[in-house]
């Protein structure tokens, strides 16, 4: 008999509830300004991300999951900016899994969770480079303000931590679709 995970059962309980997850206007100009922030910090670091982005210069991406959506503005620097709101979308990214637990599982196995495409192809294939390519050094980054051995140490205990949680989350989901335990 397969045992229901525990963050199924979590959700079940959240979903019951039916709550407005709107957060205020304020709040979500802010969050969209800081991973803008974020975004272009990891992209200055990858000059040849930001030469394929100034190709698009003046594209605005939509990314949306279920009522959240993100507009971003490709600036001529190869950068990101926040869209005005009423900007007309170049690319519709759709994340099309309803469940955050899901999405959470499927990173945390190194996949993507399934998304809906619509619009231009040169702009997709550029956005999709950007995923498959740039990553954040974020032991480069922590070295900076900590030193190398105490960024080090830290970056370590994190992916250990990651690693169990993947562990974990496989063994989950292979004893949630009836396979043998590990």
């Amino acid at each position: 008999m397969a045992t229901q995970s525990p963050f199924s059962m979590l959700e079940s309980i959240l979903q019951s509830f039916n709550l407005p997850l709107t957060p205020p206007v304020w709040a979500v100009d802010e969050t969209h300004r800081r991973i803008v922030l974020l975004l272009n910090h990891v992209l200055m670091q990858e000059p040849q991300a930001m030469e394929r982005l100034v190709r698009q210069k003046g594209r605005v991406v939509l990314m949306q999951w279920r009522t959240f959506t993100f507009r971003l503005f490709v600036s001529p620097a190869g950068l990101f900016d926040v869209a005005a709101q009423g900007a007309k979308a170049d690319l519709v990214l759709v994340i099309t899994q309803e469940s955050p637990l899901a999405i959470a599982q499927e990173l945390m196995q190194r996949g993507k969770p399934a998304v809906r495409i619509e619009g231009d192809v040169q702009l997709a294939a550029e956005v999709s480079w950007l995923i498959d390519h740039v990553r954040w050094d974020l032991e480069e980054d922590l070295a900076r303000l900590l030193g190398d051995a105490p960024a080090h140490t830290l970056v370590q205990v994190a992916r250990s931590l990651a690693h169990g949680v993947r562990q974990f989350v496989g063994q989950r989901s292979r004893n949630d679709s009836g396979g043998s335990p590990a």
